[in-house]
């Protein structure tokens, strides 16, 4: 008999004489119960013969092929993981307060937020930018802005994240010129800019450009970034704002992945050698409320990818076929009601994050689900990572959680899903003709409308929302941007466009329109030409609108 049939029999004899007692005084329930991703869980998992006969293949070890374990061979017994709070508000004078006070809590890297503005390529004074400017970010019109934003901050010592899509060679552009300023040569920058554009037209809505323009630009940054900043992650390729948007754990990292191909892919066909870029590709993931389907989709997210750069691509520098990503805790479990559950439900997401390997983190904060956070609020969600850093003891071995029957089986099982999907898109031609007829997108919707179902029909539980919900609140303090950052901004910005050289900027501008419709040439470096002599963001993004076209969303139903 082999060892597996011994399992089995033992299993049998168990569920006869141990588990039938037991569901017979207390029944369970459910009569099923499933992930957030809607896999069935069973009762008991046991041992796998698949998994231990393909040990090498399936789980390995950490810091090698394929990665499921952890890019790093000690993991967190050598360094933490980045902590990056998210933040910025107003304008560049508030958001660089903000910035040393988290600095001075025990902070690790910056992590930029834009506002609204920003983030579809409009100046702070433009019609479009009307009741917006500083609401959700940060205001960045101009270098000057960029100047005060980093004023007092070393670039050469300190990691920026920058949350940027459709301008990100823009604001790219003005971190180097104030890098400059500082006298940070560029190979000395660390970072990331997130500069994923397709998940714009997937999940989150802050695009400008049509897709191939908009991939001819990030193709700009990866060949200039390979370069000048061989330290700088040139995208942040987002399954986060996927699972935001209603997606499943299954559907966050298969589209994620997907996105990732489209753009190796699309590297490859300008000419670019996959190991001169693939180094410098980074993730970004959702930490949500399920611990252990959250863990093992981080495992199997790592494993994939290896295999995709491996078998798919060639890639020979192992450094090509690792998967490295940034975290941040789920925004859309945050409840506005009992505000102050949130802190238990970041915690858990932590954990997960934690537990699953991230290189960099960011935890959300109890008051999000009704304002931009306070310093208090801020100031718990960092130290909800330091405590799990310093004191809970899952730092001290690499991936914890290796070899629980439960976790492998669950990597196993969203491994091979995540793989269905990539097959579906591959057979309709890639993800951006998936998202053009409206795939990705319907997927989405259907896995948000069914969770919205199970909401309302309390298979799902949110404490405090649909279940233990409290007769009276008290209203939590908030942060209350100020209502005159707009007209403050527009005089900043005023003042810029007297004191320039306009008459540079107008020539500036006009070699940008003329190269924008060469296709062969790199756009970063004449950005950067423009940036220096405080051209605006919105200037710069008109003349690439004139050429490029603006990109406009067809209805899914």
């Amino acid at each position: 008999m082999s060892y597996f049939d011994d399992i089995e029999q033992k299993k049998k004899k168990w569920e006869e004489e141990t588990l039938k007692k037991t569901l017979a005084k207390f029944p369970e329930q459910k009569k099923e119960f499933r992930t957030g991703s809607d896999t069935a869980a069973e009762r008991l998992y046991l041992p796998d013969e698949k998994t231990l006969n393909d040990f090498g293949e399936r789980i390995g070890f950490p810091g090698e092929y394929p990665f499921t374990r952890g890019v790093q061979p000690t993991m967190y017994r050598g360094r933490f993981w980045t902590m990056r709070q998210y933040a910025g508000f107003g304008n560049a004078e508030e958001s660089n307060r903000r910035y040393k006070y988290l600095l001075g809590q025990g902070q690790t890297g910056l992590s930029i937020a834009f506002d609204l503005p920003t983030q579809i390529g409009y100046d702070s004074d433009d019609p479009m930018s009307e009741g917006e400017v500083g609401k959700v970010g940060v205001a960045i019109d101009t270098l000057k802005d960029m100047e005060i934003l980093f004023d007092g901050l070393p670039l050469d010592r300190i990691s920026t994240s920058m949350t940027i899509n459709a301008p990100a060679a823009v604001l790219l552009c003005m971190y180097l010129a104030v890098a400059e300023k500082q006298g940070v040569p560029a190979e000395k920058l660390s970072g990331t800019i997130q500069n994923d554009i397709l998940k714009e037209y997937i999940a989150r809505g802050t695009y400008i450009f049509p897709p191939l323009p908009s991939m001819r630009l990030i193709n700009n940054i990866f060949q200039y970034c390979s370069e000048h900043m061989p330290n700088w992650n040139t995208i942040s390729i987002s399954g986060y704002h996927i699972r935001e948007a209603g997606s499943t754990a299954v559907q966050e990292v298969a589209f994620t992945l997907a996105n990732g191909i489209e753009y190796v892919k699309n590297a490859l066909e300008t000419g670019l050698d996959v190991d001169s870029f693939a180094d410098r590709l980074s993730f970004f993931f959702n930490a949500h409320n399920d611990l252990l389907e959250e863990v093992a989709k981080f495992r199997a997210a790592r494993r994939i990818w290896a295999q995709i750069m491996k078998n798919r691509f060639g890639a020979k520098n192992e450094k090509s076929m690792m998967l490295r990503f940034h975290t941040q805790t789920a925004g859309s479990t945050l409840t506005a009601q009992q505000p102050d559950n949130n802190i238990v439900r970041v915690a858990v997401q932590t954990l997960a994050a934690v537990l699953g390997g991230t290189q960099s983190l960011h935890t959300n904060s109890r008051d999000e689900a009704l304002a931009l956070p306070t310093e208090d609020s801020v100031t718990i969600a960092l130290r909800t990572q330091q405590i799990i850093a310093h004191e809970s003891g899952v730092i001290n071995t690499a991936d914890p959680l290796a070899g629980s029957y439960y976790v492998e089986a669950l990597t196993d099982r969203i491994s091979e899903k995540v793989y269905d999907y990539l097959n579906k898109i591959d057979e309709m031609g890639g993800m951006v003709k998936a998202i053009e007829k409206g795939y990705i997108q319907k997927e989405i919707q259907d896995a948000a409308y069914r969770h919205q179902k199970d909401l309302e029909a309390g298979e799902r539980i949110v404490v405090g929302v649909n279940k233990f919900q409290a007769e009276k609140e008290t209203a939590p303090n908030l942060l209350k941007v100020n209502p005159a950052i707009g007209d403050l901004q527009r005089k900043k910005l005023a003042d810029v466009r007297k004191s320039r050289n306009s008459g540079k900027v107008e020539t500036l501008l006009g070699t940008l329109h003329a190269a924008a419709g060469d296709d062969t040439v790199n756009l970063v470096p004449l950005i950067l030409d423009a940036v220096r002599e405080y051209a605006t963001l919105g200037e710069i993004c008109r003349v690439l609108r004139s050429v490029f076209g603006e990109y406009r969303e067809s209805v899914v139903l």
